[in-house]
C-alpha cells in the first residue's frame, strides 16, 4: 500500500512540474500576442501600408536606443526627435556598429511610451522584424518606417499624447546557422 502512495505522489509531482513548465513556455508567446493585439505595454501595431488619411495636427516622435549589458555593439538613433502630422508616414534611422573582431548577431526588442499610444503607433517596416548580423568593424544605418494612426485623437486617454517615444534595446543572439558555419570555416565572407 505504501508503495502505491509513493508512486501516486511522484506521478502528481511530475505532472505538476510538466504542467507548470508548459504554462511558463506558453506564457511568453501568449503575452506577446496579447500586447500586439491590445497595444498593452507600449507594443506597436504593424501594417503593410500607410494611414488612410493625414490630419493637420502634429505629434513629436522621440527615438531612444540602448543595448543589453552583454551586447558589444554601439547603437543609437541618427535623429533624436522628429515632428510629423498624425497619419503621415515617417522614416527614421538607427545606427549600429560592431567594434569586435567577430560577426555578432542581434535582435531588437522595442516599446512605445506613453503606453496608451502603443496601439496607435504603427510600423510599416522595421529592422526589428528580423535578426541583424554585423561583420567585424561594420557600421550600418537601419530604417524604421511608421505612422501614428489618426484614431489617436478620438481615444479617451491617448488624445492627450503630444510626444511619443520609440525605444529599442538590442540583445546579442546566436549567429544564424549560415553565418555560424561560415565563421567556423574561417571564411571571410559572411554575407549571403
Amino acid at each position: 500500500m505504501r508503495l502505491q502512495g509513493t508512486q501516486k505522489t511522484a506521478a502528481i509531482t511530475v505532472g505538476t512540474v510538466l504542467v507548470m513548465g508548459a504554462l511558463a513556455w506558453a506564457s511568453v508567446p501568449f503575452y506577446n500576442w496579447f500586447c500586439r493585439v491590445t497595444g498593452f505595454g507600449g507594443t506597436t501595431g504593424v501594417s503593410t501600408a500607410g494611414a488612410d488619411h493625414v490630419l493637420d495636427e502634429t505629434i513629436k516622435i522621440r527615438f531612444d536606443g540602448s543595448l543589453d549589458k552583454n551586447m558589444p555593439w554601439t547603437f543609437k538613433p541618427v535623429e533624436r526627435e522628429i515632428e510629423l502630422k498624425i497619419g503621415e508616414t515617417g522614416l527614421a534611422f538607427y545606427e549600429a556598429y560592431n567594434p569586435t573582431d567577430r560577426p555578432v548577431a542581434g535582435q531588437a526588442s522595442y516599446n512605445v511610451t506613453p503606453y496608451e499610444a502603443g496601439g496607435f503607433f504603427t510600423k510599416i517596416d522595421c529592422f526589428c522584424f528580423t535578426e541583424q548580423v554585423l561583420q567585424p568593424g561594420e557600421r550600418v544605418q537601419m530604417p524604421v518606417t511608421f505612422y501614428v494612426d489618426p484614431e489617436i485623437v478620438e481615444d479617451r486617454d491617448a488624445k492627450y499624447v503630444h510626444t511619443i517615444t520609440l525605444s529599442y534595446t538590442f540583445y546579442e543572439i546566436d549567429l544564424p546557422e549560415t553565418h555560424a558555419a561560415l565563421a567556423t570555416e574561417g571564411d571571410t565572407v559572411y554575407n549571403e
